[in-house]
This record gives C-alpha cells, structure tokens and sequence, in this order.
C-alpha cells in the first residue's frame, strides 16, 4: 500500500506542470482557490494512545503510519469544505479484566484497523498561495480488533458457470461510532494546480465508558481543478 502511495503521490507532482499551464491562463496569481474543487492524498502519522476503563481494564494502542484520501470544494479563497478518509493499522494491546476477581485477567496483543470518515471546514487566515489554517470536522469512525467474534461459516454451492464454489464468512469485534476532531496547520498552494499541507489534528471517539483519544500529525499532497 505504501509502494501504491508514493506512486501515485509522484504521478500528482509529475502532472502538475501540465495542470498548472492549463489553469495558469485563468489566472496569474497564486493562490486563487475560491469555487474550485481539490483531491489529495493523505499521509497521517498517528501517535501511540492509551485508555483505562472501569474495573481495571486498559487498552494501548501503538504509533503508526497510514494512508488517506481528501475530496474537498473551495467555497471561498479561506472556507474550505472536504470530506476525508484515513486509514491505519497500528498494534494494540488489550488487557481484559473479567468481573469475577477469581478468573484471571486476559491479555490480547494484535493489530488493529481504523477507519476514520470526517467531514470538515477549514478556514484559510489569508487567502494567498501560503497560509496558516485551522479546521474541525464530525463523523463516524471504525474501531476492528480484527479478532473473531465467532468461527467462520463456510458455504458451498455449484455454479453454472465458475463449478464448485467456497466462500467462507467471519465477523469481528468492532464498532464504529460518533467521533470529531479539530486541527491547525500550514497550507502552500505551490501553483494554481498542486497545493500541499500540514497539520497537527486531535480526534476524538465517542465510546460508551468515554471518548478516546488520538493525535495525527498530517501531510497532504493534492490538485486543485
């Protein structure tokens, strides 16, 4: 996946003379954003997060990389609506401690998947090529321990035209649930067609015992069209 991202971050910089030429005749200035559209690729470093619940129970979660998609619309040269989609797998380690204080507590070491949709609104201080930001957004957010919730069932059945055919399904302990986050950060439109950003973001998961907590730090590379 990282391979897939760093191509695809090259394609964006490789295209952009070409973007640049074609809105450049639309404007001279750098740093007109106002009713144009942008996409981007996120790349988010998560830091390391933990959590105590009642009874003793206690959840680590490790620090990790991931990756991200941005799709956003410039209402304005400074108010910026976007949805994104960041996606990590950091490790984890969970120690369950059961209600009867003779049964001995569990620990569960394992990687987890998080997946995260925000809809956000940024607002640009200045609406020149570099400017300073700061955004909050609301979503819904996926917590998978990728830990079966139950064995697998496997179905079988003959197909006119693929023959014998298995398919097996599992299911897991997740749960997504309401989350926001709120960010500041630098934004550097290098043309009128690529622009990049950074961003110190804090989200937050709404769960049933309290919200937890995770802080990104962001990178972003995009076009504007």
């Amino acid at each position: 996946m990282l391979k897939r991202l760093i191509l695809l971050i090259l394609l964006i910089a490789l295209s952009s003379s070409v973007f640049a030429q074609r809105f450049n005749k639309k404007s001279s200035s750098y740093g007109v954003r106002t009713s144009r559209f942008e996409a981007s690729v996120l790349l988010p470093y998560q830091n390391s997060t933990s959590k105590n619940f009642n009874g003793g129970s206690e959840l680590k979660i490790d620090s990790k990389a991931g990756w991200g998609i941005g799709i956003g619309w410039n209402w304005t040269a400074k108010w910026n609506l976007a949805y994104k989609l960041t996606v990590t797998k950091p490790g984890y380690s969970a120690t369950i401690v059961p209600e009867d204080p003779a049964e001995t507590p569990q620990t569960i070491d394992h990687n987890m998947s998080k997946y995260s949709h925000q809809f956000n609104v940024t607002y640009n201080f200045r609406d020149r090529a570099f400017t300073p930001f700061v955004q909050a957004g609301a979503g819904m957010t996926t917590l998978d321990s990728n830990i079966l919730s139950r064995p697998p069932a496997v179905g079988c059945w003959w197909d006119p035209w693929w023959g014998y055919i298995c398919v097996a399904d599992w299911k897991t302990f997740k749960t997504t649930k309401f989350s926001y986050n709120l960010g500041l950060g630098l934004r550097w439109d290098i043309n009128n067609a690529v622009f990049t950003r950074a961003s110190y973001n804090k989200e937050f998961v709404s769960l049933k015992s309290g919200s937890l907590s995770f802080d990104t730090m962001m990178l972003e590379l995009g076009l504007i069209f």
